[in-house]
């Protein structure tokens, strides 16, 4: 399209605003306008088709500052008979070329405007972005969303969106084709994951990571325990006599599946010291008390102490 007939148009009449129209205001009947005359609303209707684009192009240039300025710089000499169909800087009215322009071309000022050499190739619809929360469960193994959303404004439309098993909080998935629609298609939505906090399992990489209560009698004598994993099922975990609080044990292969790398099940031995005791526990304390009187499981701390 040459930069003539770009000039030649009444973006504002186009858009239904005044010249002294807010960007808020600009955007605001843009909306409007593309709320009524979106493809999605007016299948097969080319007149509306037609009447979507123009809109779309008179947004585009309105809604930015320095576009907006410059397309209002030629259209008022235009109106004022001052341009008509520049050839090399010639056919101008009421003033020389030069002065008006800087020294500069008219034709260069809608290259600017439009694209190279004054005209504007189809564009291609703007991405749009979404938010959506899932569990920690669907993050590990992944999951499909169901979203009804609606794009400038227009009519709502289901989407569905598969999220990969491994994503992590924060990630961002992108669906094509359900974004703004263009001349030159619609763009891209973007979905931005939030990932709910598990009661139990938390992530370290492409492991899951779990913390176990077990007694002090489990601890010191060792013991076979059952924890839970993330697909639901239990496994059995050898403790050792003599474990420690704080050890980690890991369970291979129960973490996270991230393309052909899973990760490990972590866990975490957390000695519970009961608050509470009968008489017959307290007896028997004080008996295990006496048996291992001269155990200084202090002394290395002391000794370190003194250096």
């Amino acid at each position: 399209m040459a930069a003539k007939d770009l000039y030649e148009k009444d973006f504002y009449k186009i858009l239904g605003i005044g010249k002294s129209a807010s960007g808020d205001e600009i955007k605001k009947k843009y909306r409007s306008l593309a709320r009524e005359l979106h493809p999605d609303k007016t299948k097969g209707d080319a007149a509306m088709e037609e009447k979507f684009k123009a809109v779309s192009e008179a947004y585009d240039i309105l809604s930015d500052g320095k576009k907006r300025a410059e397309y209002d710089q030629a259209r008022d000499m235009f109106e004022r008979g001052g341009m008509r169909a520049p050839q090399g800087g010639q056919n101008f009215q009421g003033g020389d070329f030069n002065d008006i322009f800087g020294g500069g071309n008219p034709q260069d000022i809608f290259a600017n405007l439009f694209g190279g050499g004054g005209r504007r190739g189809p564009r291609k619809g703007q991405d749009l972005q979404t938010e959506a929360t899932i569990t920690f469960k669907e993050a590990a193994f992944g999951t499909t969303l169901e979203l009804r959303l609606s794009a400038d404004g227009g009519p709502s439309q289901n989407i569905s969106a598969r999220v990969p098993a491994g994503v992590n909080d924060g990630a961002k998935i992108r669906v094509k084709g359900k974004g703004s629609f263009g001349d030159a298609g619609p763009g891209d939505l973007f979905i931005m994951l939030h990932v709910k906090p598990h009661p139990i399992f938390s992530r370290k990489g492409e492991n899951i990571t779990l913390t176990v209560p077990v007694t002090f009698t489990e601890a010191a004598l060792g013991a076979d325990i059952k924890v839970p994993t993330l697909t639901g099922d239990e496994v059995t975990l050898r403790l050792s006599p003599g474990t420690s609080n704080g050890r980690t044990l890991r369970v291979k292969g129960r973490g996270i599946t991230k393309g052909s790398t899973t990760g490990d099940l972590l866990v975490t031995v957390e000695v519970q010291v009961p608050a509470k005791l009968d008489e017959a526990a307290t007896d028997a304390l004080k008996k295990y008390a006496e048996a291992t009187a001269e155990l200084d499981v202090r002394s290395e701390l002391k000794s370190k102490a003194e250096l």
